[in-house]
């Protein structure tokens, strides 16, 4: 039995997808770069294909990303959830595991993607979302959350903290579609890890082999992503990290990523609708943005957020904690100041994350 499916966004009568059998995987995703650059909610393009990708990282958006959204926009956001997931999980089988050489293969794609669509913080945000669900209180997968690629299914893309990121899943979706041999969650991770690479940052030590969630029915229930302004925003910051196995360096670290994307009002309710950074684009042009070069990965994020010199640069009550509490200021201090120091922890702290709660196939993973 075949299906084909036509999705419809802002508007936009898109191509529809190749049709597929209930043996192969199929999906048709969009793109928002939101990054919340922590993480991650953002950068972004227009395309006949995908939405106005922007995306904005937050740790309270893309593990990071605000879970704040317009009501007057909610019901056309639904309704683009609703379309692209129809389409991406149109094929009943799963991968159990993934090609080493479909992973090389895509990972090209995925540096070409970057190259023309400049979506580096919403496919960082995309992976920090899927694994940030982690419980390590929970002992049994998949309910314990993680990275499982739960977040393809309608129900967990419509959790306000993941707002946009159905666009993350447009933007990757010609890639699924041709590497069937790839689970979600391998591919959430590898979109990830390459983003942070090809922005200038440090190479992650990722392993892949992640076996997917099956269903709805396995994803984590809302509420465990990471708010952006919090009452007691340190406190918040280790509730929500610490219930992943994380720590305070990796807390930091991991903040860092903030260094990539922007953050839209009209999405998360966080930002400035546009400053002298993001006028211009590059991709569709606003939102306000930490750092100045706001798609190159280095310790910027860090100093800027220390010295709070610019008001067209965002600075989040997260954000702000970092310096604030005298354990995260530690390491904070420490980046600002030593950027290889910062590349060493982050590399480490992202890995961690990618792994979060991920049942592997091999059980040693695979290493590309």
């Amino acid at each position: 039995m075949t299906e084909r499916v036509f999705l419809t966004l802002n508007g936009t009568l898109l191509s529809p997808p190749k049709t597929t059998t209930t043996t192969t995987m199929s999906s048709s995703l969009r793109s928002t770069t939101a990054a919340s650059r922590l993480l991650l909610s953002s950068s972004s393009t227009r395309s006949t294909l995908t939405l106005s990708a922007s995306s904005s990282l937050s740790f309270a958006r893309s593990l990071v990303s605000s879970p704040l959204l317009y009501s007057s926009s909610l019901s056309q956001k639904r309704n683009q959830v609703s379309s692209v997931n129809r389409s991406f999980n149109s094929a009943a089988t799963k991968c159990s595991a993934s090609d080493p050489d479909q992973l090389k293969n895509a990972r090209e794609d995925i540096k070409e993607l970057l190259n023309t669509k400049f979506c580096h913080p919403i496919l960082v945000r995309l992976g920090w979302h899927d694994a940030g669900t982690y419980n390590k209180n929970i002992k049994e997968w998949p309910q314990r959350g993680g990275a499982n690629g739960s977040l393809r299914f309608e129900i967990e893309l419509k959790h306000a903290a993941n707002a946009g990121l159905v666009n993350a899943l447009n933007l990757i979706k010609d890639i699924k579609e041709k590497y069937s041999g790839i689970t979600y969650a391998d591919l959430f991770q590898l979109a990830s890890a390459t983003a942070i690479e090809e922005a200038g940052g440090p190479k992650i030590p990722m392993k892949y082999g992640r076996v997917d969630a099956s269903g709805p029915e396995d994803c984590p229930e809302e509420g465990r992503l990471p708010d952006a302004g919090p009452p007691s925003p340190a406190n918040h910051l280790r509730e929500v990290f610490y219930r992943m196995g994380l720590d305070d360096k990796d807390i930091v670290a991991l903040s860092g990523a903030h260094t990539l994307g922007r953050s839209r009002p009209e999405r998360s309710g966080w930002g400035k609708p546009e400053t002298k950074y993001t006028k211009e684009g590059p991709g569709a042009p606003g939102g306000q943005s930490w750092t100045p070069e706001w798609l190159k990965f280095d310790n910027s994020y860090f100093k800027e957020i220390k010295e709070k010199r610019d008001e067209d640069l965002l600075v989040l009550p997260t954000d702000a904690a970092i310096f604030e509490d005298s354990s995260f200021k530690v390491y904070a201090e420490k980046y600002a100041a030593d950027q290889d120091a910062f590349f060493k922890d982050y590399a480490v702290a992202h890995a961690k994350l990618s792994n979060l709660g991920a049942k592997f196939d091999p059980p040693e993973g695979i290493v590309i």
